[in-house]
């Protein structure tokens, strides 16, 4: 799955990871050779101690078996080190690592990630425990302990700092059918971390006088519907063009992500779109569909295929060997690694069939992929113009930033200067980060779905600029006292906040309060803890994002203000909607849609009403308000049924993540 795929109903992505908690339970303790197994209800906690010595590293596996569970660690004196959570559903592994600084007794504690969800089971044992490495490099070996084996996919690491590449290693296996090991030589599809080549490539054409940044972009390709609306280049390369995104309309139109997946074909779906998201330049939308057209407008512009393009004017000149965008799915790569989930069974294949470029494909190896790091220090290639171009944050029309810049991210980790972007497809994961200031860069690629390469890539931040961090940490001192928890509320004011907030229709963020702190949930994600930043003012926790509750005389809260990618969206509260009072049989129906080309079937399965598509499983779809459901799946999350005169059922709109309102008419 790309990097960029939203599985929720709306754009602002809120990835919430918190969940609130009631019963807890101290299991025991950890040791070496003996594995526990226990069962976990929806609200418990269980905590399980492990005595360590100072400076001392232990590497922990706990296997998921029916249950969504997530990590943290406490040192010897309580406070919280770190939480670990793959996305790898109920089933399968989450890895733990945990450093001491002291002798002790540290905590692991886990609990569901939904406390709604049913009973389930796991295993956790205690793997390894060691004295902790002192150099640097070993300190890195230790992050990737839990993919150093001959068992599982793994990862390959490149560290650049001062013009050259410092550290490169391999971990796991490239393949696990034949034995095959990852080296930092084995090249791995790096999915959205493509775009910033894109963009380069635009740039290139830019700078030569072939085009510019605020061309329309039917200029090049008149296929694109005239929305009534300039869409420019500008708009594409930094996800503001209103487009809806490719791989949720593939996936709402029948496709498999792991079909066999052509230009040609996103193109043709392009093509066949009525209406935009919202306004070009209105708001940030994270949108592959604009990457594959840009690299469309390379190949009709100079004469050649995109693959060739960036071969004869990026590779080459950087000495980037093992480097290719991979537009034919059936080519072979020799070097390869191949990608893998695992669940309770074990590890299985990630099939992907992608034979379309601009967003995606660019295959790489850590190494490579450092000596396109070093031209931004040193060019070969491009000019200081051209990368202030790609550097400068983008701006909407309301004056706002977001964050995005052409093809990549810029902002601040630790109050440190970041210019980074990640990647994910099947089950490639990629990252690449660089610290101008620092001239240091960071590479890490994995072939295995549930490995998190950005936060691997900041760790290795966090061990070779912590001298930098410390000082960017002393120079925050003032804004990060104001953010940790100082802030308290009372239970009236809690109160006064609790209920159903409704950002789009059918979209609901959900207001919850778990011993005195306030917690939110959004329609199909998960739980997150709102950090107080007034009294009416809160920090989304994990996410570039706040709330914000409006109140009326008597405090009780009437919305929320949601403020996140440089947009503000009110929610308003909402009155509890009963499920009962539906009438299932009157939404069955055979439903069409014109862009799509494609039909759903809506009907009752028992007490249920589904929706059937040839190439699906079932979709359930579940009553949130009056004529309005949520589904099942990321790719038919909300659907807005509409009538006609008669109030009769005439169609639906089907939202899903970065697809608003598609029309869809009952035949």
């Amino acid at each position: 799955m790309n990097h960029c795929i939203a599985k929720s109903g709306i754009t602002l992505l809120l990835i919430f990871i918190s969940v609130s908690l009631n019963a807890q339970f101290l299991k025991g303790k950890l040791s070496q050779g003996n594995p526990i197994f226990a069962e976990i209800l929806p609200n418990e906690t269980h905590q399980y101690k492990v005595n360590m010595g100072r400076d001392q590293f232990a590497f922990f596996k706990l296997m998921q078996r029916g249950v969504d569970l997530k990590i943290t660690t406490y040192d010897a004196s309580g406070n919280k080190i770190s939480d670990f959570d793959s996305p790898n559903g109920k089933n399968g592994y989450e890895y733990i690592t945990l450093t001491s600084t002291i002798d002790g007794e540290y905590i692991v504690e886990i609990y569901p990630l939904d406390e709604h969800q049913p009973n389930g089971k796991y295993e956790i044992s205690l793997e390894k425990i060691k004295p902790r490495a002192e150099t640097l490099n070993g300190q890195v070996d230790e992050l990737f302990t839990v993919w150093d084996n001959k068992e599982t996919p793994g990862a390959s690491v490149a560290i650049v700092k001062n013009g050259s590449i410092i550290y490169k290693k391999g971990y796991g296996m490239a393949n696990l059918e034949y034995d095959i090991p990852i080296v930092p030589s084995t090249i791995f599809h790096i999915a959205s971390v493509s775009k910033q080549f894109t963009v380069f490539s635009i740039l290139l054409l830019e700078s030569e006088g072939k085009l510019t940044l605020d061309d329309d972009i039917r200029k090049f390709i008149p296929a694109v519907p005239d929305f009534g609306k300039t869409i420019t280049l500008r708009h594409l390369a930094n996800h503001t063009s209103g487009l809806r995104d490719q791989w949720n309309l593939l996936a709402m139109a029948g496709w498999r992500l792991d079909d066999v997946i052509t230009k040609e074909q996103v193109l043709k779906l392009v093509s066949r779109q009525k209406e935009l998201n919202f306004e070009p330049g209105e708001e940030y939308m994270y949108c592959n569909t604009g990457f594959t057209l840009l690299a469309e407008v390379v190949a009709r512009v100079s004469g050649v295929s995109f693959a060739t393009f960036t071969k004869e004017r990026i590779f080459k000149p950087l000495n980037m060997v093992n480097t290719l965008f991979y537009d034919d799915h059936e080519k072979i790569v020799k070097n390869r690694a191949y990608s893998y989930y695992s669940d309770s069974s074990g590890y299985k294949k990630s099939v992907l069939n992608y034979a379309n470029v601009g967003a995606t494909s660019l295959f790489t190896t850590v190494e490579d992929l450092s000596l396109w790091a070093l031209n931004f220090s040193s060019p070969k290639i491009g000019s200081p113009e051209l990368f202030a171009k790609m550097n400068t944050p983008a701006v909407l029309k309301s004056g706002k930033t977001f964050g995005g810049a052409l093809g990549q991210f810029v902002g601040k980790y630790k109050g440190l200067n970041e210019i980074q972007h990640g990647g994910a497809d099947a089950g490639y994961r990629s990252y690449l980060t660089r610290f101008p200031d620092q001239n240091f860069s960071v590479a890490v690629f994995s072939n295995d779905a549930s490995f998190s390469s950005g936060s691997m890539a900041h760790k290795i931040v966090d061990i070779y600029l912590k001298d930098y961090i410390k000082t960017a940490s002393k120079e925050n001192i003032v804004a990060s006292q104001n953010t940790n928890g100082k802030i308290t509320l009372d239970k009236e004011t809690i109160t006064f906040y609790l209920g159903d907030y409704e950002l789009q229709p059918g979209f609901i963020i959900s207001i919850t309060e778990d011993s005195g702190e306030l917690f939110a949930q959004a329609s199909g994600q998960e739980i997150v803890n709102l950090i107080p930043l007034s009294q009416k003012k809160f920090k989304v926790s994990e996410v570039e994002a706040e709330i914000t509750f409006n109140t009326t005389e008597n405090e009780k809260a009437e919305s929320i203000k949601l403020e996140q990618g440089g947009q503000i969206m009110n929610a308003p509260r909402i009155i509890a909607f009963d499920k009962s009072t539906v009438d299932l049989s009157q939404f069955s129906g055979s439903f069409y849609s014109e862009e799509l080309s494609t039909e759903y079937k809506f009907m009752l399965a028992g007490d249920k009403l589904i929706a059937k598509h040839s190439r699906h499983s079932d979709i359930v779809l579940d009553p949130v308000k009056q004529d309005t459901f949520t589904g099942s799946e990321w790719f038919f999350k909300t659907i807005e049924f509409t009538r006609d005169s008669d109030k009769k059922i005439s169609g639906c709109k089907v939202s899903s993540g970065r697809v608003r309102n598609l029309q869809f008419l009952k035949k």
